[in-house]
């Protein structure tokens, strides 16, 4: 499994159209046929910061996620967020690389080093 989390700086005044935004992309990804095992978002108590944390069967998959949606998050982007970074658990591919040089995103890659041993089946 290939895990990311995002943090977004919301704008200030932002956050009604911060939330709207946010539930179109949840409705263009739910009517997507390449859905994330997980794609969760979290607001802070003071609604200034968002927290995604999502997964996927590998770095390329949540490329083709995003494509369903890249439309959409750009407007999020553009209207409603200060700034971002993410976090990659796993390899990233090099699609993924490029994509995030080009659009100028920071991020940190971690290796799976150590963890528990426990049989999990995720079902779609």
């Amino acid at each position: 499994m290939f895990e990311a989390t995002a943090r977004l700086k919301i704008r200030d005044g932002e956050l009604e159209g911060f939330k709207q935004q946010v539930a179109e992309i949840m409705s263009l990804t739910r009517a997507s046929d390449t859905k994330p095992l997980r794609y969760d978002w979290f607001l802070s108590d003071d609604g200034t910061v968002c927290e995604v944390h999502e997964a996927y069967v590998n770095a390329d998959a949540l490329l083709a996620q995003q494509r369903s949606v890249g439309e959409a998050k750009m407007k999020l982007f553009r209207d409603h967020v200060a700034g971002h970074e993410m976090k990659f658990f796993g390899e990233i591919s090099p699609a993924l690389a490029g994509a995030l040089e080009s659009m100028g995103t920071p991020f940190v890659e971690y290796d799976f080093f150590q963890g528990l041993e426990v049989k999990t089946e995720v079902t779609a």
